[in-house]
């Protein structure tokens, strides 16, 4: 359902609350002072839903657009919400960020046409996880279906191919010199689906996240839907998982992490014997180091 959300409004804990309570009891005008943060830093637009509407796709879309309006929240960003780019043309003008994070949603060549307009112009995108995907297309003798490379992965800046089973991943940050790598060490790691990920403008992306997921990370579909591995990196090992690039006055940050799950998703997914991820699955979303980045891609996003 798309509506005006205040960010707000996200579930905060009690510690928050009450935090926040003794903060506006003793500012005079606290509130007008917030009103006046929030058009200052902008609003962000956030989408998050699966495909078709009302699907899953295997993910929990509820428990990511929740914890990101609480992360909004935290930097008093107010945000409007969708579950796919059907009306995206409508709220970018009023956006000053925003945040997508989808499993088959993605913006057509019109709306790809009125998103480059609006970063050109400053906008910043973050991009996480399933974005990288869109439409998937059926390959003859193929249970796996091969992504559809579309005008958003020009703009977006990559193309995800597959990725093999959740397993622990050693992120490497690449770039430790920008505020969006702030706060991170040399390394951290997290329990996630390893993305393959095609970078598709590599001499203008600036790398910040790599990962070297070993010889037991393969995929049956690398030699049949897709004839080479296009993720890897020119040294044969390492592949990117968070980069950002300029667009004219704004740009895009995209992040490859981010998977989760219910019980009732993880139900529906292809039978693997050899998948012992758990019912219910977070991964990185309770890695200190993956909410450091969307902290620090939300404050790049609206000039914080």
């Amino acid at each position: 359902m798309m509506g005006m959300a205040r960010a707000r409004q996200a579930p905060i804990s009690a510690t928050q609350a009450s935090r926040t309570g003794r903060i506006a009891a003793r500012r005079p005008g606290s509130a007008g002072v917030r009103a006046r943060r929030e058009t200052k830093l902008g609003r962000a637009h956030l989408i998050a839903g699966g495909f078709p509407p009302g699907s899953a796709a295997g993910h929990d879309h509820d428990y990511a657009r929740l914890r990101l309006l609480g992360l909004l929240a935290e930097q008093d960003v107010a945000a409007s919400v969708a579950n796919d780019f059907a009306d995206v043309e409508k709220w970018l003008p009023t956006s000053r960020l925003l945040v997508t994070y989808v499993a088959g949603p993605y913006p057509d060549a019109a709306q790809c046409r009125a998103m480059r307009q609006w970063l050109e112009a400053g906008g910043h995108w973050l991009a996480l996880h399933g974005t990288s995907g869109g439409r998937a297309e059926r390959v003859e003798g193929a249970r796996q279906r091969r992504t559809v490379k579309t005008e958003h992965h020009a703009l977006l800046g990559s193309y995800f191919l597959t990725h093999p089973p959740i397993c622990k991943i050693r992120v490497d940050v690449a770039d430790g010199s920008t505020s969006l790598t702030r706060g991170l060490g040399p390394s951290f790691v997290v329990e996630d689906e390893p993305y393959f990920i095609e970078l598709q403008h590599p001499g203008s992306t600036r790398i910040l996240l790599t990962a070297d997921y070993g010889p037991q990370a393969t995929s049956p579909t690398i030699g049949t839907l897709y004839p080479t591995d296009t993720s890897l990196r020119p040294d044969g090992k390492t592949r990117v998982l968070g980069y950002t690039r300029q667009i004219g006055q704004g740009g895009v940050t995209y992040f490859a992490l981010g998977h989760c799950h219910t019980p009732a998703i993880r139900a529906a997914r292809a039978g693997d014997p050899t998948d012992t991820t758990p019912l219910t699955f977070r991964g990185s979303w309770e890695s200190d180091a993956f909410l450091a980045l969307l902290r620090n891609a939300i404050g790049w996003g609206v000039g914080a």
